[in-house]
């Protein structure tokens, strides 16, 4: 038995019998029928979030051919994930006070508007500004879902409920770029966008129709509009200065400065706020500050990592852009296996085992990323992403059902959008760390430049090393001498192993966090309080 304001998080030796435990946790009362329909609209909405993150791609090409705007084009995926992440919590928190329905229901409306909106642009800066209209309304798509799932099953049915969205959104992210492509080539590009509508309306009418809540929120609650603005503005400036690489380092070192000023600002306001949008209280319960804590150092070793791989497949290994893509396909088939599969475990063997086992699979993956050449083949990569792949599926989906399991009906969706939301920030951290690293090897690597022969100018050779993607592009490789190429994939892959040394020094971070986790059954460590906000 756990308690939210538990310091320990450890199982309590006055445990009541897990009978006592399941009456006060009860899922919300529904039938059969109304469960499976929601459960139906929530796997719609939640594969239309996975799906739109990455069937864009694919897309990009033609959408510049057709708006031009090549300098911003990168705003187009920017706009979209800055969006969706900072509003992550909010969707959570007023969820928690309003209850799920009507906010799940607002967030696939926006989600829907901005791509409507996206495909009618007629510029790229307008697909710019409707993409972030877009992300708002995904913001709410996958922690919302992931919510209401953990609020219509018990816990022996949520955690393999759990897992199978898990499937879901790994088999979105593996056939995103596939149906990007075929709709691109057959359709138009509009209609990567104009496909949401028919099953985001779908996803919206099952939910809105089967899914009633119990009337245990408040009609009048005080909303802290301060903390919702504030921590609003520093993810957004924090995302800012790590995403943008063209930004000068003074004005980086600024918003870092001002991300700081934001997060003192943010503490101080939420410990007086009457209905904090993150009450702090969460972070005194193991659990969460544990999983929380993890979902940081996994997002930043191991989404910051994969931003990379294509790079080495393609630049180092000298593949196709379709076989460095295939790379990354048993990562995504062991995470949603082994979601499967960790989910299932879960009542037998409790949280702790399984976190550990899974973040260890994680580190001995990165141990064998750090250890790749210019040698290596594809295979090899292939099976280290496989290993990484099973830590993701055993590690994040535990910790994602022992936060639901740990906490009051009132705070899980705050919390279920928290761990969302350390996981994303932790990307993004890590993309921006590992892209420092790879930009600084590469910047040390120019003292072999005279060994690289005259068949090409330092200035040429200077310009590949400071844009290492150059060597990705068939027609630049090709116009490459062969002892030019070869001492340049040397170069990529010593530097890019200094990216994944970073990873699988994260990686150990996180093993090391998870240590923390209380040991127990799944059965010992339900919230058994009853619910206040």
């Amino acid at each position: 038995m756990s308690k939210l304001d538990s310091s320990s998080g450890g199982a309590c030796a006055e445990a009541q019998p897990l009978a006592a435990n399941l009456a006060v946790a009860e899922p919300i009362p529904l039938t059969p029928s109304r469960r499976a329909t929601v459960t139906l609209g929530v796997m719609l909405g939640l594969f239309l979030g996975a799906l739109e993150a990455t069937v864009v791609g694919t897309a990009m090409p033609t959408v510049i051919a057709s708006l031009g705007g090549l300098h911003i084009y990168s705003w187009v995926f920017s706009a979209y994930i800055l969006t969706s992440t900072v509003t992550v919590p909010l969707w959570g928190r007023l969820s928690d006070l309003y209850g799920r329905r009507r906010f799940i229901l607002l967030g696939i409306a926006i989600f829907l508007i901005g791509s409507a909106l996206s495909g009618a642009a007629t510029s790229m800066s307008q697909l710019v500004f409707f993409r972030a209209i877009q992300g708002l309304g995904a913001g709410a798509l996958l922690p919302l879902g992931m919510t209401i799932i953990g609020e219509i099953y018990s816990l022996e049915k949520r955690a393999r409920m759990q897992g199978l969205f898990s499937g879901v959104w790994g088999l979105a992210s593996i056939i995103g770029p596939l149906i990007g492509g075929f709709i691109t080539d057959h359709l138009s590009w509009r209609w990567v966008f104009y496909i949401n509508i028919p099953f985001g309306i779908a996803a919206a009418v099952l939910i809105g129709l089967a899914l009633v809540e119990p009337r245990d929120h408040r009609k009048k609650v005080t909303i802290d509009y301060a903390g919702a603005i504030t921590l609003t503005a520093l993810a957004t400036l924090l995302l800012l200065a790590l995403g943008q690489q063209s930004l000068d380092s003074l004005v980086k070192l600024g918003l870092f400065g001002i991300c700081v000023v934001l997060l003192v600002l943010f503490i101080a306001l939420e410990r007086r706020a009457q209905e904090p949008i993150v009450p702090l209280a969460l972070f005194r319960h193991r659990i969460f500050s544990v999983s929380s804590a993890n979902g940081f150092f996994v997002g930043m070793a191991m989404f910051g990592s994969l931003s990379f791989i294509p790079l080495f497949v393609q630049g180092v290994i000298g593949t196709t852009a379709t076989e460095a893509g295939t790379a990354l396909t048993p990562f995504m088939l062991c995470w949603v296996s082994f979601s499967i599969i960790g989910s299932r475990m879960i009542l037998k063997v409790g949280y702790r085992p399984i976190a550990l086992l899974g973040v260890g699979l994680l580190v001995a993956g990165f141990l064998g990323l750090a250890t790749l050449n210019a040698e290596a083949s594809r295979l090899i990569v292939m099976g280290y992403l496989a290993l990484a792949g099973a830590g993701m599926g055993f590690s994040m989906i535990t910790l994602l059902i022992a936060v639901q399991t740990s906490v009051p009906r009132d705070r899980l969706g705050i919390a279920t959008s928290g761990i969302v939301f350390f996981r994303s920030i932790g990307g993004a951290v890590g993309v921006a760390v590992m892209g420092a690293v790879l930009s600084a090897q590469m910047q040390v690597q120019v003292n072999n430049l005279p060994e690289l022969g005259s068949s090409l100018s330092a200035e040429k050779l200077a310009d590949l090393l400071r844009h290492p993607d150059a060597l990705i592009n068939p027609v630049t490789r090709a116009q490459l001498p062969a002892p030019v190429l070869d001492a340049l994939q040397q170069i990529l892959a010593t530097a890019l192993h200094w990216v994944f040394i970073v990873g699988l020094i994260v990686a150990v971070l996180a093993l090391i966090v998870t240590l923390f986790l209380p040991a127990g059954t799944a059965q010992e460590h339900m919230y058994s309080g009853r619910t206040r906000t």
